[in-house]
């Protein structure tokens, strides 16, 4: 027998005990029947039985071999209270052993078939209308439940970012998602509060608060004091949360009382305040961390009785008959509806089938054809040049700094809803000017400075986007991005694939990247990573070269943003910010004008250099494209060579059918990557070519697999123009096709 059917052998015979059990009078009673209503004791014990239920089906389900979700809510049924006091509209981001709370707010909004819906998550099934059997979550749009799968708190950022973006909209009289009074929740386990994406979320909500921003955030740690095997120190919560400046400790522990009376005290505070909350929930964990794990590998087995004395469902039957407001008939009659409910959930999707195929699974995934298409009108006014803001050009070709400052500009102007932040970019304009003047022209409410951390830069932009606006957020270099990567892989670039669409958190991230900066370099502040970004499922990456064609790509993710839901990762190079020549000092060749009309620049297209017929075709992005435009100049004069160079503008999606139609039948292509040999876009591009039968010879030239040392011992690493000539003149030489088996990379 599973545990947890033993333990609703022992819930049987305590509810039957209570038949005859009169109501008391001691404080405690008395206390709770003013607390509660006799209908809210009802269904506060029915989310209970329910959550506890569907957690026994799960466990034959899997048994059997027709459910795939085992881990349970058993002990976290106390979590309920916070279903009954909570407004529906309080935006929740859950703990997955929180099954409880969303049955007890389901009950309160009349979603009659939340216990059908759950048990086709279990299943996997794809009728799920919230993940569509592509995970169990806990999620309803209606319910403002905003679906997560981390399992160690990395969704707290985001909801700190909500809670931000909820206090911004009333600042700026903006419309809001949900009621001016709404605070956002976000629960956890006590393992998980050791997590870095924890700490920094609440040492985010905290900071913000100091700063005097509302924080109308209630943090749920619901605490079983173990970790899997782990046990969690004695009293350690405690001691580390209870005196830190900024938070609000609450403590919910003792009697049913007790622990009402300490949620109330926390929504309330948190409602009225609008300022960090910490709610400290005693639980309990029974059966194990999931249906697999076997407690007695590491736990007593009078450990394990002690903490199956404390179910909290017997606890609460037990304090709802002494307080007078319900009976043990009552509340044997609303388990055996709770079975009898949960039992007919089973057997009606007994043949719910699940997702069979990949176009379905991914389905919920922005297709990159969706990224691709006609630009948009760009704003007329986007070039205006400003006398006030010397950072953009007064008159004449500009270089790609001045494009995007003039361009963030733009998107401020003709968007309400865009915010511009990160770390510096407000009074000091960001590390190289590019949002100087900005905080000037649109205030700080709309431009403005964060604490230096990435996780909280990132899971601020989540919680803008899901409130309606446009975040548009800097980290100051492509190398810190990675100090947070699953905010973007686990958390942003997730939640509409796990949604099936109901929420989407569309912003745009910018970064200072690659290498090449003068006199001021090393790993931290030139990286030519690209990998952990182009794995993403769904994000979009931008890498523009010239000026004028960066800002035209910035608008067209500000609209794939906006209109998609997108997530854009725009990858600014550095050593082309103030870059003025190509050729010859001077020459001002990688300056651009100002366009005050035109479209804007999506994925799908490749810009086009050189010859019209020609025998080479270099094809690369950023400082790779001014390498192959030089290279390409070098090989047609000196080599006598007819030479193309293709911009691929956009690093995800690749344009690569545009690419092919750019790229003659009897023509050598070089792929010049200056990222990494083995993280960047060389091999997909290489193979795409091969794949599709291109019969000309294929090479790349790519970087080293290597940090970036300081100095001139940069070079030793990355690649150049002139190895772009060598790499081209070797290719042409050997002609072989089989330069397209083995990456190449600069020695």
């Amino acid at each position: 027998m599973d545990r947890l059917d033993a333990l609703d052998a022992v819930l049987l015979a305590e509810l039957y005990a209570l038949r005859t059990v009169r109501p008391s009078t001691d404080a405690s009673a008395r206390a709770l029947g003013r607390a509660l209503s006799h209908a809210d004791a009802l269904a506060l014990f029915s989310a209970q039985v329910q959550s506890r239920a569907l957690d026994r089906a799960a466990r034959r389900l899997r048994a059997e071999g027709r459910g795939y979700y085992t881990i349970a809510s058993a002990g976290h049924e106390r979590n309920a209270l916070l279903g009954l006091r909570l407004a529906i509209d309080d935006p929740c981001l859950l703990h997955y052993r929180s099954g409880a709370l969303v049955l007890a707010r389901a009950a309160r909004a009349g979603a009659a078939r939340t216990l059908h819906d759950i048990v086709l998550s279990l299943r996997a099934a794809a009728a799920d209308p919230i993940a569509q059997g592509r995970h169990k979550v806990w999620g309803s749009r209606p319910l403002w439940i905003i679906p997560q799968t981390s399992t160690i708190a990395s969704h707290l950022p985001k909801a700190v970012g909500l809670a931000f973006a909820l206090s911004r909209a009333r600042r700026l009289g903006r419309p809001s998602p949900v009621s001016g009074r709404a605070i956002v929740v976000s629960s956890f386990g006590d393992a998980s509060a050791n997590h870095a994406t924890a700490l920094s979320g609440i040492q985010a909500a905290r900071y913000a608060h100091r700063r005097g921003h509302a924080m109308p955030i209630l943090f749920v740690c619901e605490d079983n004091g173990l970790g899997i095997s782990e046990r969690t120190p004695a009293h350690w919560l405690e001691r580390s949360w209870r005196a830190l400046p900024g938070l609000t400790y609450v403590r919910a522990a003792g009697s049913l009382c007790d622990a009402l009376d300490a949620v109330d005290h926390a929504i309330g505070h948190c409602r009225r305040v609008r300022a960090p909350v910490l709610l400290h929930l005693d639980t309990v964990r029974l059966g194990g961390h999931a249906g697999g794990d076997a407690e007695s590998a590491y736990l007593r087995a009078s450990e394990i009785a002690d903490m199956e004395a404390r179910d909290p469902i017997v606890e609460c039957a037990r304090s709802l008959v002494a307080a007078g407001l319900a009976s043990g008939d009552e509340l044997s009659a609303l388990h055996a509806g709770a079975e009898a409910a949960v039992a007919a959930a089973v057997d009606e999707t007994r043949n719910a089938p699940p997702l069979t195929k990949a176009v379905d699974v991914m389905r919920s995934l922005p297709s990159p054809s969706s990224a691709c298409g006609p630009g948009a009108p760009m704003p007329s006014h986007v070039a205006q040049r400003r006398a006030t803001d010397p950072a953009e050009p007064r008159n004449g070709p500009a270089t790609l700094a001045q494009h995007l400052n003039t361009a963030l500009g733009g998107l401020l102007e003709t968007n309400a809803g865009a915010l511009v932040f990160g770390e510096d970019v407000g009074r000091k304009g960001g590390v190289y000017g590019i949002t100087a003047g900005l905080q000037r022209r649109f205030g700080a409410a709309r431009v403005f400075d964060t604490q230096l951390d990435e996780t909280s830069i990132l899971g601020a932009a989540q919680g803008l986007g899901l409130a309606g606006f446009l975040p548009i957020a800097e980290i100051q270099y492509l190398a810190y991005v990675h100090n947070a990567i699953d905010q973007l892989r686990g958390e942003a670039g997730s939640l509409g694939f796990f949604s099936a669409g109901a929420f989407r958190n569309p912003m745009i991230v910018r970064l200072a990247s690659f290498a090449y900066q003068k006199g001021f370099g090393g790993h931290f502040h030139n990286d030519n990573a690209v990998g952990a970004l182009r794995e993403i499922p769904g994000l979009c990456i931008a890498a523009p070269a010239f000026g004028d064609e960066a800002a035209r790509m910035l608008h067209a993710a500000a609209r794939l943003a906006a209109t998609d839901g997108r997530v854009v990762a725009f990858l600014e190079p550095i050593a082309l910010y103030f870059e003025r020549d190509l050729h010859e000092a001077g020459d001002g060749g990688w300056l651009r004008s100002m366009q005050r009309d035109g479209l804007d620049l999506p994925p799908g297209l490749c810009g086009v250099y050189g010859a019209d017929d020609p025998e080479l075709v270099l094809i690369s992005y950023a400082n790779g494209l001014r390498f192959s435009l030089r290279a390409a100049r070098v090989l047609g004069e000196r080599d006598g060579l007819r030479v193309r160079v293709l911009d691929l503008r956009w690093l995800a999606p690749l344009p690569l059918e545009d690419l092919l139609a750019r790229v003659p039948r009897d023509a050598a292509c070089l792929v010049v990557d200056e990222c990494r040999a083995s993280g960047g876009i060389a091999d997909a591009v290489v193979a795409h070519l091969a794949e599709s039968g291109h019969p000309g010879s294929i090479a790349s030239l790519r970087a080293l697999d290597s940090y970036i040392p300081l100095g001139p011992a940069a070079a030793t690493v990355l690649i150049d123009e002139h190895a772009v000539v060598e790499r081209a003149r070797d290719l042409l030489r050997r002609g072989a096709r089989g330069a397209a088996r083995t990456p190449h990379a600069r020695s």
